[in-house]
C-alpha cells in the first residue's frame, strides 16, 4: 500500500482507472458524479488511505448517505419533503435513506441507536424533539436538520405556521365570518406538534385581532387524515349554533370535513366555508381554498443546510413564505 502521506488524487485515479477530474469532484463533494461512481471512488480512496489535506479527516469517514426521518409514509407532505431533499442530495452524489418512526418511543430509540458510520447527516421532518432526543442530537457527530419544527440548537427549514393560520382565518373574517370552527391535528399519542401549536396560536390571534371571541366548543382536536377530519366535522356540526366556516390544519383533514358536509347535504360554500393549509395535489380537484406551503422546497432547503454543515460551513434557519390560494370552498356566511 502507498504510504498515507504519499497518496494523492492521481494515485486514486490511476488505481481505479478513472480520470483525475472525476476523482477530484467525487472527493470534494462536487456535483457531476454518478452516485455509484462516487461510492467506488470514496471506497477506493479510503482503501489507499487517501487524506484530503493536512489535518483533514480520512475520506472513508463519509458514508455518502443522508437519512430522512418521517413520522409516517402515507402522507403527501412527508413524501414531498423527502422528494425535495432527495433531489438536492442526489445532485451532490448522496443517497437518501428514508426511515419512518411513528411514536415517541420509536423516535427516541432511533436517535439512541442510529449508526453514525452509516449516514453522514439526518433530516428530521415535523416531529418534536424532547430533552432526551436533543441530548442525543447534541452528542452526534453527524449534522441534524429539522423540517417543520424548530428544536433549540438544531438548524431548521420551516414556514411561519402562525402566519399561515392567520392568513387562512383572516380570509374568512374578511368575508364576514365570526363563528369560525377549528380542526387541529395531533399525533397518535395525542401530542400537538410545533406546527400545530403555531397554527393554533395563529387562529387565536387572528380572531382576537378582530375582537371575535374564541369558543372552546368550536375547537376540535382530531387524528391527522381524512377520517379524522370527517369525524371532527361531525362534532362541529353538533355545536349550537354551528360555525359558518371551518379552518383545518391540513388539506387532508379538510377533505374529510368536505366529505361529511357532502354526506349531510350541507352546501359548500353556500352554507359552510372550509379553508386549510398545504395545497395538496387533491386540493385543486376538490376546489379547496387553502394556504399553500412549498413542501418540496422545504426538503431541498433542509438538504442544503445538511450539506453546508458537512462542508464545514454554518447552517442558518430558513423560513419559506406561504400564499393564499383562493378557490371555491369559501364565501360570505349564509
Amino acid at each position: 500500500m502507498i504510504p498515507k502521506k504519499q497518496v494523492a488524487m492521481k494515485d486514486v485515479a490511476q488505481r481505479l482507472g478513472i480520470s483525475i477530474s472525476t476523482v477530484s469532484r467525487a472527493l470534494t463533494g462536487k456535483p457531476g458524479v454518478a452516485p455509484a461512481t462516487r461510492r467506488r471512488i470514496v471506497d477506493g480512496a479510503a482503501a489507499l488511505g487517501y487524506v484530503a489535506d493536512s489535518g483533514a479527516r480520512v475520506v472513508r469517514n463519509r458514508a455518502g448517505r443522508i437519512c430522512v426521518v418521517v413520522p409516517r409514509l402515507d402522507a403527501w407532505y412527508y413524501a414531498a419533503v423527502a422528494d425535495g431533499a432527495q433531489e438536492a442530495l442526489r445532485e451532490r452524489g448522496y443517497t437518501t435513506v428514508l426511515r419512518c418512526v411513528r411514536t415517541h418511543a420509536e423516535r427516541l430509540d432511533f436517535f439512541r441507536t442510529v449508526p453514525e458510520e452509516d449516514v453522514d447527516g439526518l433530516i428530521a421532518v415535523s416531529f418534536p424533539m424532547d430533552a432526551q432526543i436533543l441530548d442525543r442530537v447534541a452528542r452526534m457527530s453527524a449534522p441534524v436538520v429539522a423540517v417543520s419544527s424548530r428544536p433549540p440548537g438544531v438548524p431548521s427549514a420551516t414556514i411561519d405556521d402562525r402566519l399561515a393560520a392567520t392568513r387562512a382565518v383572516g380570509h374568512l373574517v374578511r368575508m364576514g365570518h365570526r363563528r369560525i370552527g377549528l380542526i387541529r391535528t395531533s399525533d397518535p399519542e395525542g401530542v400537538l406538534w410545533d406546527a400545530d401549536v403555531a397554527r393554533d396560536e395563529g387562529y387565536r390571534s387572528a380572531m382576537a385581532a378582530q375582537g371575535i371571541p374564541v369558543s372552546d366548543d368550536l375547537m376540535v382536536t382530531a387524528p391527522w387524515g381524512i377520517e379524522g377530519g370527517a369525524e371532527a366535522m361531525e362534532r362541529l356540526l353538533g355545536v349550537v349554533p354551528a360555525p359558518t366556516a371551518v379552518f383545518c390544519f391540513s388539506d387532508e383533514v379538510a377533505l374529510g370535513a368536505l366529505r361529511t358536509l357532502r354526506r349531510m347535504g350541507i352546501a359548500v360554500p353556500e352554507q359552510m366555508s372550509v379553508i386549510a393549509v398545504d395545497d395538496h395535489p387533491m386540493a385543486g380537484l376538490a376546489d379547496l381554498t387553502t394556504v399553500a406551503q412549498p413542501a418540496r422546497r422545504l426538503g431541498m432547503e433542509a438538504a442544503r443546510l445538511v450539506l453546508a454543515r458537512l462542508d464545514g460551513g454554518t447552517a442558518e434557519d430558513v423560513v419559506l413564505d406561504t400564499r393564499l390560494v383562493a378557490r371555491h370552498t369559501t364565501a360570505v356566511p349564509p
